[in-house]
């Protein structure tokens, strides 16, 4: 899909359309009940401030492969945290992350998340990790590496590169803004083209939960400012399961649910001149996250606390 995303259905279920007219403003009066300020900065994902150094920077072979690629100018760069990975989530990141540090994107030439990872095998030491299938979480071989496609593309965005292909996740991410993720499958990639001129070098590094990318090329690149609209969003459900393991009473979240959303994104450009441009980035479909609880039927319920999806 370029610069968009497909949709086959929305969930059945209640529906909050927001008025046609509703402007930023508008949308932001909705925060509340969102728990989601899309005009704030993102508590897990968001763009590394050029004036802040990488520790890889100062790597002596990291700068002789810029200096060989002329690549001595930070693009753009930006970090997202796990904030309680499931297992086999962090170490795919890692791997992933690790692959595809050190690649050179030459001019004209588009870059391929699944063509540069490749496949997501154990014989390549992925492990199983959460995903998103549809409207469920499920465990696969290589689950967690869209954080890897998420972050690339928030990094070519703020690098002011040409979207080849883009696929929303069926769900909302926790860890980037609402219309700012990227999902990758055996059928869906994320691509980009570099259409700078020069060689483009990616690094990309994972620790302590936090993946950080960034690209680097001969020229700075004009100013970019992501910007939202909420549209409308969808309530979720709760499924209940019994427990006999519990105490009476006794009930425990196992997947905390999330709204279903619909958002329409758009891209602020100014140049060094001070002339503005904007850029449209399409509405993005997301379906809810089903809240899944444990319990024992009793007269009280007592939660025993969460564990955080991916």
């Amino acid at each position: 899909m370029i610069g968009g995303s497909l949709f086959w259905g929305l969930p059945e279920g209640p529906w909050r359309e927001g008025d046609p007219s509703e402007t930023k403003i508008g949308a932001k009066a909705q925060q509340n009940k969102l728990g989601i300020e899309l005009e704030k900065e993102h508590p897990y994902g968001k763009p590394i401030p050029e004036k802040t150094r990488l520790w890889w920077e100062n790597d002596p072979d990291f700068q002789s492969l810029c200096l060989r690629h002329q690549a001595t100018v930070r693009r753009g760069a930006f970090q997202t945290t796990l904030p309680d990975p499931l297992p086999g989530e962090e170490h795919n990141v890692q791997l992933a992350a690790s692959i595809i540090a050190g690649k050179v994107v030459n001019p004209g030439e588009v870059f391929s998340t699944n063509g540069a990872i490749g496949p997501r095998t154990t014989e390549r030491n992925f492990q199983k990790g959460p995903a998103y299938y549809g409207s469920q979480v499920i465990q696969t071989v290589g689950g967690g590496i869209c954080k890897i496609a998420s972050t690339l593309y928030n990094v070519a965005i703020l690098a002011d590169l040409e979207i080849v292909e883009r696929w929303p996740h069926s769900m909302l991410v926790p860890y980037v803004p609402p219309g700012q993720d990227a999902t990758i499958a055996a059928y869906k990639d994320f691509r980009f083209r570099n259409n700078t001129g020069f060689p483009l070098v990616i690094w990309a590094e994972s620790k302590d939960q936090t993946l950080y990318i960034a690209f680097y090329g001969k020229e700075r690149p004009p100013k970019v400012i992501w910007q939202h609209e909420i549209l409308g969003r969808w309530d979720y459900q709760t499924i209940y399961r019994k427990n006999d393991q519990l105490k009476p009473g006794e009930e425990r979240v196992i997947i905390p649910g999330a709204e279903g959303m619909r958002v329409r994104s758009w891209l602020t450009i100014e140049a060094p001149t001070g002339e503005k441009t904007i850029k449209k980035r399409g509405v993005d479909y997301y379906y809810p996250l089903a809240q899944v609880v444990e319990r024992n039927p009793g007269k009280r319920a007592k939660k025993l606390g969460t564990i955080d999806r991916h």
